[in-house]
């Protein structure tokens, strides 16, 4: 007799049987779950279907090179707004990511159950969830208000407050996955915590603090409201950052909301370029900075 033959022998006709149930109920339910992940995707590949569509037709260099068409006219081009989104972002996410990872490290690391810790996990939670048009009206009250213009620095700051909660509470999950035998081991040859948090946990936890980074660029970069109040928009090449700038996602809410036909095309063009150059920012970064096996 086989050892299968022998292991059967343990169960009675009832335990096989309810053996029997619960394998058939764990294959239902995994096909469930595989079907419902296929739904939640009809969505997301719906809109870059549609998004592919309506906005590839109009591309060409001149949309990259050009400045946008008065009301009315064909033609043109959007290479402001995109100079500007990626200058503001960039901005934004200066001002964010050392901060957030700075903060992280605090929270996980040094200070993991003292108050102040446990009041910047509650800041941070509570900024995930407020309206970007509130991250707008500060920028506004604190830059634009103050300095008595509009400008990218307002915009970069505006972003920066939405991207700072999504940087520090992805970062502090990053180093709460490091495992503490790496730092004990750290520990045990003598180094300092400071030498171990950055010649061991930082390197190990790199990738999934740069995932949390791109998710913050990715909401940053298509963000209008707070740029609308901050940067407001410009017909022109920006001449510096301490003036009127345009954006990707004002320009694509300008144009898409005027009855003119080939600015409404635009729109559809600037979104696919906006979808393109976060989706490429994202596979870039994990190319560069995935984990190495």
């Amino acid at each position: 007799m086989d050892q299968t033959a022998q292991t059967t022998d343990f169960f009675t006709p009832a335990e096989a049987g309810k053996a029997g149930w619960r394998s058939l109920g764990n294959r239902v339910l995994s096909c469930l779950c595989v079907g419902v992940s296929f739904l939640t995707l009809i969505p997301l590949f719906s809109i870059v279907f549609l998004v592919v569509k309506e906005g590839a037709p109009l591309l060409s260099w001149e949309l990259f090179t050009s400045l946008p068409p008065a009301a009315g006219m064909v033609g043109g081009g959007f290479g402001n707004a995109i100079i500007g989104t990626l200058v503001m972002v960039g901005i934004g996410l200066v001002i964010a990511a050392p901060l957030g990872i700075f903060s992280a490290i605090y929270v996980n690391e040094y200070a993991p159950t003292s108050r102040l810790s446990a009041a910047v996990r509650f800041v941070a939670k509570l900024l995930t969830g407020i309206p970007s048009i509130i991250c707008g009206v500060f920028a506004f009250a604190v830059i634009v208000l103050t300095t008595g213009q509009f400008s990218a620095y307002a915009g970069g700051v505006a972003l920066a407050v939405l991207m700072l909660p999504t940087i520090l509470l992805t970062s502090e999950q990053a180093l709460l996955g490091v495992q503490s035998a790496f730092r004990e081991a750290s520990y045990g040859l003598g180094a300092t915590k400071f030498q171990t948090i950055i010649r061991i946990v930082l390197p190990d936890a790199l990738p999934a603090i740069m995932t949390g980074v791109m998710l913050a660029v990715a909401r940053a970069a298509g963000e209008t409201a707070p740029l609308v109040f901050t940067a407001l928009f410009s017909q022109f090449w920006a001449q510096s950052l301490n003036e009127p700038t345009a954006s990707l996602s004002v320009l694509i809410y300008n144009f898409s909301t005027v009855p003119f036909p080939h600015q409404i095309k635009m729109a559809w063009t600037a979104s696919l370029v906006l979808v393109f150059l976060v989706t490429l920012t994202n596979i870039t970064a994990q190319l560069v900075f995935r984990k190495k096996s």
